[in-house]
């Protein structure tokens, strides 16, 4: 298995090291030459507006689109403005999951957070009960979801922070930024 990590902007580094640690051949995606004999991708947090700028500047916005038609791709903040269909404002996005992001949902960098969030597919996939510990910094949130788009987990007040539709995953926290690698091996069960 081969998975690549969009390595534009962001926090690739840390999906890098994250998918090392579970033995997985990694690549940073940069150009659409890079995406070939990938399996699955991840579309890291950062800005997202300067992810799809890039993404437009190099040549990768239909690129990416066609692989997210046939592969796996989870984005996670950033990534999952990214990956979305609606975010209510004009910038570049690659329209694969039927979700509707709000930006910076939950105010600014000083109100960034942790919480305990309860995702029964996690549970199910890696047989471990404990809720997932999820980082939350600038993060969006899901307003909706539709089509085949479906609500894996919503913080206590009901927003929702983390949507599946078929291969496709995102979530408004940071993964990689823990030690817990449940949320990577989920992703790697979704890559064909």
């Amino acid at each position: 298995m081969k998975i690549g990590v969009l390595a534009l902007q962001g926090d690739f580094a840390e999906h890098i090291v994250m998918l090392r640690s579970l033995g997985v051949e990694t690549v940073e995606v940069r150009l659409p030459e890079h995406l070939n004999g990938l399996d699955g991708l991840i579309i890291p947090g950062g800005e997202s507006t300067t992810i799809g700028k890039l993404a437009a500047a190099y040549n990768l916005m239909e690129p990416l689109q066609t692989f997210g038609q046939r592969h796996a791709i989870w984005g996670t903040c950033a990534g999952a403005i990214f990956l979305s269909k609606d975010v209510s404002r004009d910038q570049p996005l690659l329209s694969l999951m039927d979700i509707k992001v709000e930006r910076n949902a939950f105010g600014r960098q000083l109100d960034s957070f942790e919480a305990d969030l309860d995702i029964p597919e996690l549970k199910q996939a890696t047989g471990t009960e404990a809720p997932y510990h999820a980082i939350f910094i600038r993060a969006p949130i899901i307003e909706s979801v539709s089509g085949g788009a479906r609500v894996l987990s919503t913080v206590p007040d009901g927003r929702i922070v983390a949507a599946q539709q078929g291969h496709l995953l995102a979530t408004s926290f940071h993964p990689e930024l823990t030690n817990d690698t449940r949320f990577h091996e989920y992703f790697l069960s979704l890559v064909d």
